[in-house]
């Protein structure tokens, strides 16, 4: 009976900080419904598809991707992002080729084909929606932070 008691305070603690933490205007994804409540998913967003590349915001950051990419297989058998993006295919489909740190092993040494640790893409990159940002972005560039000096 101890034991329950203790599983029962425990519970009832949580429920009350997982209400004062909602109640304190905190900005969550659940948007203030309680965790007890099924909210309403959100609408899919649309895909961008427009082939322009975004501006890096920070050096080395792995650039997004600007178009569809749905239908896409990517597994130990097949990559469809390098049937347009391998360096031996860039010429006839004018998407740029992967870096050639993506044709590098875990010890610098250049290899002939891509990478088996950069071989799946979506690890790293991803597609761009046309939605609005869920929490207010107050990054600031290294050029801005330059500049105000």
């Amino acid at each position: 009976m101890r034991r329950f008691l203790v599983h029962l305070t425990t519970a009832l603690g949580l429920i009350a900080f997982t209400n004062v933490a909602l109640s304190d205007g905190t900005a969550t994804l659940r948007q203030g419904e309680p965790i007890s409540v099924e909210a309403e998913a959100p609408k899919m967003t649309k895909v961008e598809n427009n082939d322009v590349k975004r501006v890096r915001n920070y050096p080395e950051q792995p650039p997004t991707i600007p178009h569809k990419t749905r239908s896409y297989e990517i597994s130990l058998n097949a990559n469809k992002c390098m049937s347009c993006h391998a360096r031996t295919r860039t010429g006839e489909s004018q998407a740029p080729m992967v870096s050639i740190t993506h044709y590098m092993d875990r010890d610098n040494q250049v290899l002939a084909t891509i990478s088996p640790r950069r071989y799946f893409c979506n690890q790293c990159h991803v597609t761009q929606v046309e939605a609005a940002p869920l929490v207010e972005n107050e990054f600031v560039d290294v050029e801005e932070l330059l500049k105000g000096e």
